[in-house]
């Protein structure tokens, strides 16, 4: 398989949302690289790039169609499935993302959350029910996510990461603020929020 470079996948997201927001407010069943390039703030030659890896998408004299290149992006990206997560950290954050609806809306589903606080746990946030840590292996092996969500403070963000990957999820998403170290075979990505905000800090300066 060709080798995509990680800033095009990344762009595919925003190509992503751009178009189901086009298709919503022109319903226009045609989108020119111009017209996506504008509204994803990237240059049309860099969007003719990045959609040429996966395929020629354009009609000549008319761009793209939008509902053929959105259902093409899905595909690449791998959206057109259920995916299951689970989370480990109830907390503000947790909850914030248990309560979230853009999840649902490209298929990803949390099937169950995990704290150490018993004040937390037997509870349900939203549809999903909190277990303690101590179950987190036998529910992952019950429920089969792929995707594993890490909300915990720092200093319980590496154990938490250990037994996610010990339960068998593919995927990472580390929201805490430090690095976990997991295998290669592992997806693996950080979002670091008290970083993002410290570098915003940097340019304000």
């Amino acid at each position: 398989m060709r080798k995509i470079p990680e800033p095009t996948v990344l762009r595919l997201s925003t190509y992503r949302r751009c178009l189901e927001d086009f298709k919503a407010q022109t319903n226009l069943p045609f989108v020119s690289s111009n017209e996506l390039g504008r509204l994803a703030h990237r240059n049309a030659a860099i969007v003719r790039k990045d959609l040429s890896y996966f395929g020629e998408y354009g009609v000549p004299g008319k761009g793209y169609s939008v509902d053929h290149l959105l259902k093409h992006i899905l595909r690449i990206m791998n959206l057109r499935r259920e995916h299951r997560a689970v989370l480990v950290g109830a907390g503000n954050l947790g909850r914030a993302l248990l309560g979230y609806p853009g999840f649902k809306k490209l298929g990803f589903r949390v099937v169950a959350a995990f704290d150490n606080d018993p004040r937390k746990v037997g509870r349900k946030i939203g549809e999903v029910a909190i277990f303690p840590v101590s179950k987190l292996k036998s529910e992952v092996e019950r429920k089969k996510p792929a995707f594993g969500l890490i909300t915990v403070p720092a200093a319980a963000a590496q154990e938490s990461a250990n037994l996610l990957v010990e339960a068998g999820v593919r995927a990472i998403i580390n929201f805490a603020p430090a690095r976990v170290w997991v295998p290669p075979r592992i997806v693996l990505r950080n979002v670091d929020l008290t970083r993002e905000l410290e570098v915003a800090s940097y340019y304000l300066g």
